[in-house]
């Protein structure tokens, strides 16, 4: 069961430690390094929220090769889970190399020295360089991921600069970058957005004009409300939902690095897909399109005035970031955690500032 929220969230603290069959507190080493690869992103992570998928990707599929690649014994895949996440996120994020260290220090600890644990933290190491080296260039850097891309010339339909600040368009190089599991970016592409002026898009446009502007006066607080719980990153939010899911499992340890590691690789790939697909179609934004002369029959008034609840990103509009990482998202941990009875947890949606400038990529 999902219980949103804006003011509780899961604790940590309380969420890595499990009972023991003798009733004593025993830290779950995943659930442990879920937390630090969480607190390093936070702390020194991209400002591209694809480049921090990526770093999530990376660490925990080179965990779960090294579980795959050794014994079931308790000590290998405790250190083999911890050495491969510390050693991909001090390739990655170098400036939080103290604080992994340490990290990794009081793991290391609480393991048993022995043949298991020496090996557990050879293989951990080794499957992060060798993952290092093999993602290398794939595109998902923060320079490559927005570079320079021209403003497309006015038409009806065509994305352009929003306001406030009319920034140029952002991500338009995620479409390029190497996936790790789709043949290519294109391979799933949805069909176009819904004709200008044709039914459905006028049904759309109208809706929007109504009940996403500023001050609507059909909006209910239930929708406010909602809006501004899903304002943060969809990415950001379903991180929670997995530390949930973790907390919770009775899987292996490898069970558990797989999830993490498939979870985010899918949602890497899905933001490869979406900029592929926004940038084939280039859709102007609602705020654009009722601004603007309407295109069909009955003519639809432009409001020139018309400004929506939230500041629009600057990417194009379709199709909607939010709805294809959450679907991503979903797929994972329904396919791998199911819809068997749980524990209620709750999320926190984190206020961010409402500039283009700052808004994470991937956004809707």
């Amino acid at each position: 069961m999902l219980a949103t929220t804006t003011t509780i969230g899961v604790t940590p603290a309380l969420a890595s430690a499990r009972p023991t069959s003798a009733g004593h507190a025993e830290v779950d080493v995943a659930v442990e390094w879920y937390d630090a690869t969480a607190d390093t992103i936070a702390a020194a992570g991209s400002s591209a929220q694809v480049t921090n998928s990526r770093t999530w990707a990376i660490s925990w599929l080179s965990a779960a090769r090294a579980l795959r690649s050794g014994p079931s014994r308790r000590a290998f895949q405790d250190a083999a889970l911890a050495s491969a996440v510390h050693s991909s996120l001090v390739g990655l994020i170098p400036v939080r190399t103290a604080e992994l260290d340490a990290a990794f220090a009081t793991t290391l600890t609480r393991i048993p020295d022995g043949p298991s644990k020496d090996r557990g933290v050879a293989a951990g190491a080794d499957e992060a360089t060798s993952l290092l080296a093999e993602r290398a260039g794939d595109g998902l850097d923060p320079a490559s991921v927005s570079p320079p891309f021209p403003t497309p010339r006015p038409a009806p339909g065509i994305w352009q600069p929003t306001p406030p600040n009319y920034g140029p368009a952002g991500q338009a190089g995620t479409r390029f970058a190497r996936p790790f599991l789709l043949n290519r970016a294109d391979q799933f592409r949805p069909g176009p957005p819904p004709a200008l002026g044709s039914p459905e898009y006028r049904a759309d446009l109208e809706e929007v004009r109504d009940y996403g502007v500023a001050d609507s006066t059909k909006r209910a607080q239930t929708q406010t409300d909602t809006a501004q719980f899903w304002l943060g990153s969809s990415l950001t939010i379903y991180t929670g939902a997995l530390r949930a899911a973790l907390t919770q499992s009775q899987s292996s340890t490898s069970s558990q690095a797989e999830l993490v590691a498939l979870f985010h690789v899918a949602l890497v790939d899905t933001q490869i897909a979406t900029s592929d697909t926004k940038y084939t179609y280039l859709r102007w934004r609602p705020v654009t399109a009722i601004r603007a002369a309407d295109t069909g029959e009955p003519a639809i008034s432009p409001d020139s005035n018309w400004t929506p609840l939230h500041t629009t990103p600057s990417h194009p509009d379709y199709p909607s970031g939010h709805n294809t990482y959450s679907g991503a998202a979903e797929q994972v941990l329904t396919s791998l955690i199911g819809s068997r009875s749980r524990e209620p947890f709750t999320l926190r949606a984190r206020p961010r500032r409402e500039s283009p400038a700052t808004t994470p990529p991937g956004e809707t």
